[in-house]
C-alpha cells in the first residue's frame, strides 16, 4: 500500500505473522466489541501455539539482516510511520474511541503520545554508542558495544493500547530487534493489528513485527517461555507481571524483563497550595479515561487545614463533568472497558461504604458508564487507599500535616507516579524527593509521560524504564570485547 493511499484499513479479523495476513487456526473467536454501545467491531479467529511458533521463527530469521541495516535505513522506516500516523489520525482516533472506550479528549492525548514516542525512536539508531575503557593489563584495549538484544516479546494492555504498544515496539525495531506482540484481548486492533498495518505500509521488512491475537490459555505463557525472546516487555497488572517474571526466570530459558505494572498514585495538596488549580488538576488526573490508567490519581491526600474547602470545591467541579458518549467532544467520562472491570468497581463502591467512607458524590450506572464517585473521610487502611482502583472512584484522605501527608503517600506497596501541590517550589521539591516512586510531579497531575524522560516505577510497580536513553538501554545488550595488542605474559 502506498503512503499516498489513505483508504481505511481492513481485514482486522486476520493475524499478522511472518509479514502475511492469515486466519487464526484456534477454535476460539475473539469478539471485539464497543464498550459504550456493545456493537461488534470485528470477530477474530484466534491463533494457536503453532502460529506463535511460526511468528518467532519469522522474527528469528529476519532479525540479523535488520540489525545489519545502516542506522539511517532503520530510522527512515520509523519516520515513514510518523508520516502515516499523521495521515491516518482521524481513522486511528476513531478506532481508539470505539474499541477502548476512549473519550475523544483521551484519544487525542494517546495519539499524540504515540506519535511522540515513534519520533523519538526514529533517532535511536544514531544514538546507540559504545565505550573504550582502560585496562590494567599491558597492551590490552577494552571495547564496550551496545548491540540489539535480538527478539523482543511484547504483551500490551487495553487502557492505552496504541501508545503502550508502540512504546515498546518502535524502540525495539529502531534498535535492530524483531518483535512478537500479543495485544490485550479487549483491544486487539488498536493494541496491535492497526500498528501492523502502519508498519507494513511504511515498508518494514517481513517477519520483523508479528501480531498474534490469542487466548491467554493457549499462548499467554508460551509467548514468555519460548526460547526465542531475550526480553519480555509487559505492561499490565502487578499480579500478571509477577507471573511473567516467574516464567521468564524460572523456566529452561532465562530472559530479561521490562515490567510496567500497577500503581496507587498519591495526589498531595499541601495547605499553601492554589486550591482551585489543585481541584482542576485532581479532576483531570483522576477521571481521564475513566481513571483506567496506571498513573491515574488513586488517592487524594489533603492537609487538614484546607481539607473541607478542597472537598467542597472538588465536588462542585466534578458535578460539571459530562458523562456518557465518548465520541462527543466534551465528554469527560466514558465507558468502562468490560463487564469484569465494571463488577470490580461496583464491589469497590460497596466495600468503601462498608468500611466507613462517606459517599459524597455518586450517580446512576448506565450500561458500562460509571459516573464519578467521590468518597470523603477515607483513611489509609481502607481498600480505596490500599489498592489500585482503575475506575472513576476516588477517596479523599485527611492528613494532619505535611509530615503525615508524606507518610500516607509512601504507605503503599506501589511506587509508580505521584504528585504534590504547593506554592513553595523548594518545599515541593523536598517533598517530591521524599516520595518513593519512579515519577513525581510538582503542581501537576500524576498522569505525565514524555518520550524523552524515564517512565517506570519502584516496589510492586515494576522493573525497568521506558522512553529516551532509558529504553535504549533496556532494548540493547552490553558486549565487552577486549583486544590484546601485544603478547601477554601468563603465570604458567
Amino acid at each position: 500500500m502506498s503512503t499516498n493511499d489513505t483508504s481505511a484499513y481492513n481485514d482486522f479479523h486476520l493475524q499478522f505473522i511472518a509479514g502475511e495476513w492469515q486466519k487464526g487456526k484456534d477454535d476460539s473467536i475473539n469478539t471485539n466489541t464497543n464498550p459504550y454501545n456493545g456493537d461488534t467491531l470485528v470477530e477474530i479467529q484466534q491463533a494457536t501455539k503453532d502460529q506463535l511458533n511460526e511468528a518467532y521463527d519469522a522474527a528469528t530469521q529476519a532479525q540479523e539482516a535488520w540489525a545489519a541495516q545502516m542506522p539511517a535505513e532503520r530510522s527512515a522506516v520509523l519516520y515513514k510511520v510518523v508520516n502515516i500516523l499523521d495521515q491516518r489520525q482521524e481513522e486511528i482516533v476513531d478506532w481508539l474511541i470505539k474499541e477502548s472506550g476512549s473519550t475523544r479528549i483521551k484519544a487525542m492525548v494517546e495519539f499524540g503520545a504515540t506519535r511522540a514516542i515513534t519520533l523519538e525512536a526514529a533517532t535511536f539508531p544514531n544514538r546507540v554508542h559504545g565505550e573504550i575503557r582502560p585496562s590494567n593489563t599491558p597492551g590490552k584495549e577494552n571495547f564496550i558495544y551496545r548491540e540489539p538484544i535480538g527478539i523482543v516479546a511484547v504483551i500490551s494492555p487495553w487502557n492505552f493500547p496504541l501508545h503502550l504498544t508502540q512504546r515498546s515496539i518502535a524502540p525495539a525495531l529502531a534498535l535492530g530487534n524483531a518483535v512478537v506482540l500479543k495485544p490485550a484481548s479487549d483491544t486487539p486492533v488498536t493494541g496491535g493489528l492497526l500498528l501492523a498495518k502502519v508498519f507494513e505500509e511504511a515498508g518494514l521488512p517481513k517477519g520483523l513485527l508479528n501480531v498474534v491475537v490469542g487466548s491467554g490459555s493457549e499462548i499467554g505463557d508460551a509467548i514468555v517461555e519460548h526460547k526465542a525472546p531475550s526480553l519480555v516487555s509487559f505492561t499490565g497488572s502487578t499480579s500478571v507481571g509477577k507471573h511473567i517474571g516467574e516464567l521468564a526466570n524460572g523456566g529452561e530459558y532465562i530472559k530479561q524483563v521490562a515490567l510496567e505494572l500497577g500503581g496507587n498514585s498519591p495526589f498531595v495538596v499541601l495547605k499553601d497550595a492554589d486550591i482551585e488549580q489543585a481541584v482542576k488538576a485532581a479532576a483531570f488526573g483522576k477521571f481521564l479515561h475513566q481513571g483506567q490508567i496506571c498513573i491515574a490519581i488513586n488517592r487524594v491526600i489533603v492537609e487538614d487545614e484546607i481539607y473541607d474547602d478542597f472537598v467542597e470545591r472538588f465536588l462542585a467541579h466534578v458535578k460539571t463533568l459530562n458523562v456518557g458518549d465518548p465520541n462527543k467532544p466534551d465528554t469527560a467520562v466514558g465507558p468502562i472497558i468490560n463487564e469484569k472491570q465494571l463488577k470490580s468497581l461496583k464491589d469497590k463502591i460497596d466495600q468503601a461504604q462498608e468500611e466507613g467512607a462517606k459517599m459524597a458524590l455518586s450517580g446512576e450506572i448506565k450500561g458500562q458508564v460509571v459516573p464519578p464517585h467521590v468518597f470523603t473521610e477515607v483513611t489509609r487502611e481502607m481498600d480505596l487507599s490500599c489498592n489500585e482502583v482503575f475506575g472513576p472512584l476516588v477517596g479523599i484522605i485527611r492528613a494532619k500535616d505535611e509530615e503525615d501527608a508524606l507518610s500516607i503517600a509512601n504507605d503503599s506497596m506501589y511506587g509508580l507516579s505521584s504528585a504534590v501541590f504547593t506554592a513553595d517550589m523548594q518545599k515541593g521539591l523536598r517533598f517530591a524527593r521524599g516520595i518513593r516512586a519512579g515519577m513525581t510531579h510538582i503542581n501537576d497531575i500524576s498522569v505525565n509521560d514524555e518520550s524523552n524522560t524515564p517512565f517506570g516505577g519502584e516496589k510492586n510497580s515494576g522493573i525497568g524504564r521506558f522512553n529516551g536513553e532509558w529504553v535504549l538501554e533496556e532494548f540493547t545488550r552490553t558486549h565487552w570485547i577486549s583486544m590484546q595488542n601485544e603478547p601477554r605474559q601468563y603465570p604458567f
